[in-house]
């Protein structure tokens, strides 16, 4: 049981990728704290790991601290936070893009996770110990049509490393986790509805699939445990070789399995 007795906090814990997470940690042993602006389906995950469900809105400041003080001070210390409150946006084009939406995204995916790492990492480096995981976005590394979740995320990606830098020699490790297209649940639906052609999508992948929830989960439970205790300031993609293999299609795309002998 890596995280016996463990405070777990992850934001947007409600669903997909965060919900995998808290469901992931709990079978290991921790104690499960879900953080979502959308409290009635944070308290419906709880309810099957005997955690808790806290109302947060990662745009706020007051509503990030509130939330952080009244965690430390009600359920105990924190020794892990996964920032996975996050939202999408679709591919407009720069003049298509409204000032708004590109402001919503930032606000939640860039800022959100400034502020859930400032409450919490301040905590834990004042304390000497603790583990952060944002969830990035291999979109974060690349260049894509996605002119405000793009950005976004790398930015989550340059804060990882300097939040690594600075609170190192406190005790505190700080990675992040950049997943390629993931089969939430909301993925399939767009895929069952003919929004998202899933061939399409595991084509441009080395490995010729989409990676799931609980993989992402498996590489944020390794990255927090005290298996990587000498690892920080990383950002880990998990995308199935999407990364290594979209320069492929130059050449006319990833070869095809191997003939068996």
């Amino acid at each position: 049981m890596r995280f016996k007795d463990r405070l777990i906090v992850i934001t947007g814990g409600a669903s997909g990728i965060g919900e995998a997470c808290a469901r992931k940690f709990a079978e290991q042993g921790g104690r499960i704290v879900i953080t979502d602006i959308h409290l009635d389906a944070a308290q419906r995950v709880t309810s099957d790991l005997d955690g808790h469900a806290i109302e947060l809105d990662v745009r706020s400041d007051a509503s990030v601290e509130t939330a952080a003080e009244s965690i430390e001070n009600d359920i105990g210390p924190v020794n892990t936070l996964v920032t996975s409150a996050g939202v999408l946006q679709p591919p407009h084009p720069p003049h298509e893009l409204e000032v708004e939406e590109f402001d919503r995204v930032m606000n939640i995916d860039q800022r959100g996770t400034f502020l859930t790492c400032r409450a919490f990492g301040t905590r834990m480096a004042r304390r000497g110990a603790g583990a952060i995981v944002n969830i990035a976005s291999v979109a974060g590394l690349r260049s894509t049509p996605l002119h405000s979740y793009t950005p976004a995320k790398a930015a989550v990606i340059s804060l990882t490393e300097c939040l690594a830098a600075e609170w190192g020699r406190s005790g505190v490790r700080v990675n992040a986790v950049s997943p390629g297209h993931t089969l939430t649940r909301a993925m399939q639906a767009q895929v069952d509805s003919g929004e998202r052609d899933l061939d399409a999508l595991a084509s441009n992948t080395a490995l010729g699939k989409l990676v799931t929830p609980d993989d992402i989960a498996d590489a944020v439970c390794f990255l927090a445990s005290d298996d990587a205790k000498a690892i920080t300031g990383a950002s880990l993609p998990i995308d199935a070789g999407w990364l290594a293999a979209t320069s492929w299609h130059s050449y006319g795309g990833v070869r095809e399995k191997y003939d068996r002998q």
